[in-house]
């Protein structure tokens, strides 16, 4: 992305300033797509979670894509973007049958992840299919907080009690049209992944009357130079080929389903930031920005990298730095980072910043959530204000207290 181009944009809309690229977008969508293009029944259905504004939802549209939601608020973000109901999948987690009635009523596809839930709905409902989450007790991903496939992972049921699911759809009568599984984010390890994809395998041959299987996403994208990813052309060339062999045995042209997120926005984003304070202390100095974990939290939540660099000294001379935030408590984006001289006034630029970034943020110490800009077809785009103290007080109710 072009440092000049990055710093008009602080110059016209304010910082700090969330910027997406559609470009990089759309490319990644086509990798994926390409990768899998053996496949005969291919469908991707975007993360909502990773990065919901409604603009972006728009270009998934557009891009023929479908969504993958977890709440029935963005079921409703994906309505109002323009996407049908067929086209959207829900996978909440610990949920009540309430919420799922609802979102079933609107007609999106539902994917239950508890036995509880599936009894009950399978029992009120019998002739609305659904799809089942599977536990394949199988530890992948980076983080341990993103890791949500392994045995002590609050989501999905069990492989274990797939005779119980049995038991359920037999009693019930009710139609289960879709296997789904996700391990967590960060894959690294394809063959791990594909070992957990034949424990879905073999599950799903215990569902004659499945559809579709739905294999999550998770995969890794670099966030440094020289980092690792995954390997999207390696798994896409596997896990086709087994999946081809699949459908044959099987006897039915099965649809492939994923639900990527940060493998579709995380490099199409970036944060900016203006440098408040420059501070030296004995044996640290800081670079202190406009913007906090309310902000950005990932690095403080999950250890995540960010690459930071100074797009309005690019060529400065390098020194080492702790960039931090504003936030009344101890808010490091990043330790000891060797960085172009920087100087108050100047613009940090945070990159890997499309996916969990912007849909994390909050009003921590009453500060506002910032604006975002959609880059599209040579034209930027303002895509939601920044908040201002009205957005603030909106919603309380202020009381009389004389």
């Amino acid at each position: 992305m072009d440092n000049q181009l990055l710093l008009s944009l602080t110059e016209k809309y304010g910082s700090p300033l969330y910027v997406y690229n559609a470009d990089k977008i759309i490319s990644q969508y086509n990798r994926i797509t390409e990768a899998f293009s053996s496949v005969k029944n291919l469908k991707l259905n975007y993360a909502v979670k990773a990065n919901s504004n409604i603009s972006v939802l728009k270009l998934f549209n557009k891009l023929s894509s479908g969504i993958d939601t977890v709440s029935i608020q963005e079921v409703q973000l994906g309505l109002e973007a323009g996407f049908y109901p067929e086209n959207i999948i829900y996978t909440p987690n610990g949920v009540s049958l309430q919420e799922i009635e609802q979102v079933a009523n609107l007609g999106v596809q539902i994917n239950i992840d508890n036995i509880s839930i599936l009894e009950q709905f399978g029992h009120h409902y019998p002739n609305i299919p659904v799809c089942v989450r599977i536990n394949p007790h199988i530890m992948a991903g980076g983080n341990h907080k993103i890791s949500v496939g392994h045995i002590d992972s609050k989501f999905g049921i069990s492989i274990h009690q797939v005779p119980h699911i049995k038991r359920v759809v037999e009693n019930t009568k009710m139609h289960i049209n879709g296997i789904h599984m996700h391990t967590g984010s960060d894959i690294l390890d394809i063959d791990v992944f594909l070992a957990a994809t034949e424990i879905l395998f073999n599950t799903a041959k215990e569902f004659p009357q499945i559809d579709f299987i739905d294999f999550g996403s998770g995969f890794k994208v670099p966030y440094k130079e020289g980092d690792i990813s995954t390997n999207i052309e390696e798994l896409g060339e596997k896990l086709s080929k087994r999946f081809n062999t699949f459908c044959k045995e099987f006897g039915k042209d099965l649809t492939l389903m994923f639900e990527p997120g940060k493998f579709l926005v995380s490099e199409a984003g970036y944060f900016l930031t203006h440098v408040n304070v420059v501070k030296q202390t004995t044996s640290t100095v800081f670079a202190s920005v406009d913007s906090g974990f309310n902000h950005l939290i990932r690095p403080m939540l999950y250890d995540s990298y960010h690459h930071i660099h100074n797009i309005s000294n690019p060529n400065g001379r390098e020194r080492y730095y702790s960039v931090v935030g504003y936030i009344c408590e101890t808010d490091t984006f990043g330790s000891n980072r060797r960085i172009s001289e920087i100087r108050e006034g100047d613009v940090l630029c945070f990159n890997n910043a499309g996916a969990y970034c912007y849909t994390m943020a909050s009003n921590y110490n009453s500060r506002y959530r910032p604006a975002e800009v959609l880059l599209y077809n040579g034209n930027d785009y303002l895509i939601r204000k920044q908040e201002t103290f009205n957005d603030l007080i909106k919603n309380q109710v202020i009381i009389d207290l004389d």
